[in-house]
């Protein structure tokens, strides 16, 4: 019988992710699995709350990893802010824009969606417009919308609400550790992310952290949290006190490598890291643009992390991506919904983020096209 797992080889991922993990990660995933309740454990965890409140820039006492991916986070954030009636407003321009809006509506909210053109901004006058019209219970914005490579932009939403009573929910995914995040700034009541993007751990924890109004929504539900596995009226007691109760089993080896990414990141510096993410798009952008292929979205509302590069005419975009990984091992991604076939987008994230990798993309990509 053959392992199939001999077979698998390096890539490059440079597309919308996973990024390229740390070497220091995967040693870290490799460390003997101790229990979930032994003390050295629980001191890792504490860790690594530690280094997401420095990382997400907030004070918040519930600061946590939760076991899933990042739609895993978005779904903990609305099942334990959302009821049933509840008037929710999410303000879409892309894929993630959309997900919200059916986790939302699924709950029975009712939800209203404002939405703006794919490749364009969320557009704060016409955010203001519609506060005025109703009261709403939730906001919820994508800070950095992975199908399209746009910066949102959330401090603006943020001081639309600041007199608000609404909750205010943030998307992070893409942009937390390769864009700043600032979680007490910005007063956002709930901002998820994931593993696999700027923090370069592989996929399967989702970070997020709950202001202290919105842990009061949450002990205040006139219902039940629907979901059990996410609802975190159960899940705090295991991250928090002096005696940890049993929620369910962490995937410990994941949490060992979340804790060596934080680690890597907080010792580089945050601001040297987005400095470097900076770096590697001004690069990837001007070496594209010397090929002469255009960006999807305008300069000011680029993300460094995720850029969006218009397919040229008469250029089978599916072809280019298959001979990038058979011929070079680069991963790149494709468009989704409306920008189906019209762009590729190529991941600047994390580990990936390093000049000598931008140069080695471009090298092939001018090859395969030429």
């Amino acid at each position: 019988m053959d392992n199939q797992l001999e077979s698998v080889r390096e890539t490059l991922l440079m597309g919308p992710g996973p990024s390229s993990v740390f070497t220091e990660v995967y040693q870290a995933l490799a460390r003997p699995t101790i229990g979930h309740l032994d003390p050295k454990f629980i001191e890792i965890m504490d860790g690594i709350k530690t280094f997401l409140q420095q990382i997400l820039r907030t004070r918040n006492r519930l600061t946590i990893p939760i076991s899933g991916t990042g739609s895993a986070g978005m779904e903990t954030s609305f099942v334990n802010l959302v009821e049933t009636g509840d008037d929710v407003l999410i303000l879409i321009n892309g894929v993630f824009g959309k997900r919200m809006q059916d986790v939302a509506s699924r709950l029975g909210a009712r939800v209203d969606a404002l939405e703006f053109e794919w490749g364009k901004p969320v557009d704060p006058d016409q955010v203001k417009k519609q506060l005025a019209k109703k009261r709403y219970k939730l906001v919820a914005i994508v800070h950095a919308e992975t199908s399209t490579g746009v910066r949102n932009p959330v401090g603006e939403v943020a001081d639309l609400l600041k007199d608000n009573d609404a909750l205010f929910l943030v998307d992070t995914v893409t942009s937390l550790g390769g864009i700043p995040v600032e979680a007490d700034l910005w007063q956002a009541d709930a901002i998820y992310s994931g593993t696999q993007k700027c923090l370069s751990c592989p996929p399967g924890l989702a970070p997020l952290t709950f202001s202290e109004k919105a842990v009061q929504k949450t002990l205040q539900r006139k219902t039940k949290v629907p979901n059990w596995y996410l609802d975190l009226t159960m899940i705090v007691n295991y991250w928090e006190g002096s005696k940890r109760a049993y929620h369910h089993t962490a995937p410990i080896n994941m949490l060992y490598g979340l804790y060596q990414s934080l680690f890597n990141i907080l010792t580089e510096g945050l601001e040297n890291v987005f400095a470097r993410h900076r770096e590697c798009h001004l690069a990837l952008v001007a070496s594209l643009e010397s090929s002469g292929l255009e960006m999807l979205v305008e300069p000011e509302f680029r993300l460094p992390m995720l850029n969006s590069v218009k397919i040229p005419a008469g250029v089978d975009e599916a072809k280019v991506r298959q001979k990038l990984l058979d011929d070079y091992r680069i991963e790149i991604g494709s468009g989704l919904g409306p920008l189906a076939g019209k762009i590729w987008r190529i991941g600047v994230m994390g580990h990936t983020a390093r000049l000598e990798n931008i140069k080695r993309f471009t090298d092939a990509l001018n090859q395969i096209l030429s």
